[in-house]
């Protein structure tokens, strides 16, 4: 069984990688910033996403026995979803507003199967505190630039992971993909986990 990710997300990338599922990679082109997601609560809007996002490339593989996996991921803070900062400025006052407080980064994913033309979605939910940093502290992670590349300008992984004292919920769906639940969706469409291991085929 064929496994497209229609993300081009490398943490995703990697975390199928890390557990054997081959896989290609087809962005989808599905405009994130249109109003009609933009106006759904973050958990709803991520959900949204993915389902677009894989259906959008399950289309292109119709009849074809493949598996597509979409997904969106949004940190929400105060009950806004954070977007990319884009500048450093942004960037810097998300910061200080982080600083001891606690967000929840929400992981939205859809798997299609295109031989039913059948999916399944799930959430997954992780809260995520900040740490207490100081203003230079700050002003040298935003230097990297790192954060400017990063729904709400933060991540578990990479230069940033200094930053984030405690996560509580799903540990790969805060990464971008809950493998747990992707192993649960599968498995919902007839498609057993260890079935699509490249070990396995």
């Amino acid at each position: 069984m064929k496994v497209i990710l229609a993300s081009a997300s490398a943490a995703r990338t990697k975390l199928l990688s890390e557990a054997q599922i081959l896989h290609t990679v087809e962005v989808s082109g599905v405009d994130e910033e249109s109003e009609h997601f933009a106006t759904l609560a973050p958990a709803e809007m991520v959900v949204a996403l993915s389902q677009a996002k894989a259906s959008a490339i399950a289309k292109k593989h119709q009849g074809e026995p493949a598996l597509v996996i979409g997904a969106d991921s949004t940190l929400e803070f105060n009950g806004r979803a954070m977007a990319k900062p884009e500048t450093a400025e942004v960037a810097l006052n998300w910061w200080r507003e982080y600083l001891g407080k606690s967000g929840q980064l929400h992981t939205g994913q859809t798997v299609f199967d295109t031989t039913s033309m059948s999916s399944r979605s799930a959430l997954s939910t992780t809260e995520i505190s900040f740490a207490e940093i100081s203003d230079e502290e700050i002003h040298s992670y935003i230097a990297t630039e790192e954060p400017l590349l990063l729904a709400g300008g933060a991540s578990l992984d990479g230069i940033g992971s200094a930053y984030i004292s405690r996560i509580s919920g799903d540990a790969t769906g805060v990464l971008g993909l809950s493998m747990n639940h992707l192993r649960q969706l599968c498995e919902e469409l007839g498609h057993p986990w260890h079935t699509l291991r490249a070990s396995s085929s």
